[in-house]
């Protein structure tokens, strides 16, 4: 009985989580026009007393929170694609291909980042979505290339290596997912740009992508935060 009743209880689980999963992926990809692809997971609980990373690296980095089968080439916005994805794995990370057409992000560790965003605020600056794990989170931008980013940079004096840049080729494990480091949820929400109607000239709410602010308006703020860090904004930790 206590078997068929742990049955039930996942079944209700699974049910519960596959909407939320599947709902945020399709507004990504669809609404959106994010590209994205699923994440390798967590492997389920076992004899070594947690949950590591479901890739074959016994040593991942970043358990969970990393494309694995397929690959980040794969990654698309083609809703039958991404439906049958989830439908085979329905509580698989969320990843998002940066770069490109597709969001760029910028992340550091959270203390920092809860620094930055803080003194973001205090300036009035308009931020875009940003991203929490328990231990970084990462700001969404605009796109940008890397000879954009590198002159960026070189006007810096120093750029700490905790605050990490994820633009073309690169990826991000969006909201609601699950991976080694914790539950990924949104600090600051997406608000999506509303546009004019073609008839009347009306604002329609909801109907693009997330607004997004320039890596220049919120780069200097970053790195200010890490360098001043407690722990010098060197813990690499996902």
């Amino acid at each position: 009985m206590r078997e068929i009743l742990g049955r039930r209880r996942r079944l209700r689980l699974r049910r519960r989580v596959r909407p939320a999963q599947l709902d945020a992926v399709l507004t990504c990809a669809t609404a959106w026009q994010w590209p994205v692809l699923p994440g390798v997971g967590l492997e389920a609980a076992g004899g070594r007393g947690g949950r590591g990373c479901a890739c074959p690296d016994p040593e991942c980095a970043v358990p969970g929170a990393h494309p694995f089968d397929p690959g980040l080439l794969a990654a698309t916005t083609d809703e039958r694609m991404v439906r049958w994805w989830w439908a085979n794995r329905p509580t698989a990370p969320i990843v998002l291909a940066t770069g490109g057409r597709a969001p760029c992000a910028l992340s550091l560790p959270a203390v920092a980042a809860a620094r930055a965003l803080a003194e973001l605020d205090r300036m009035g600056a308009r931020l875009g979505p940003v991203v929490a794990t328990p231990t970084r989170w990462s700001l969404l931008v605009a796109p940008y290339t890397l000879e954009r980013l590198g002159e960026l940079l070189h006007a810096k004096d120093r750029v700490p290596s905790s605050l990490r840049f994820h633009g073309e080729g690169g990826y991000l494990v969006l909201p609601p997912s699950e991976v080694g480091a914790g539950q990924v949820r949104w600090e600051r929400a997406p608000s999506a740009i509303s546009r004019p109607r073609p008839d009347k000239g009306e604002p329609v709410p909801g109907s693009a992508a997330p607004w997004l602010p320039d890596v220049e308006a919120v780069l200097d703020a970053l790195v200010e935060a890490s360098n001043s860090a407690p722990d010098g904004g060197s813990r690499l930790a996902y």
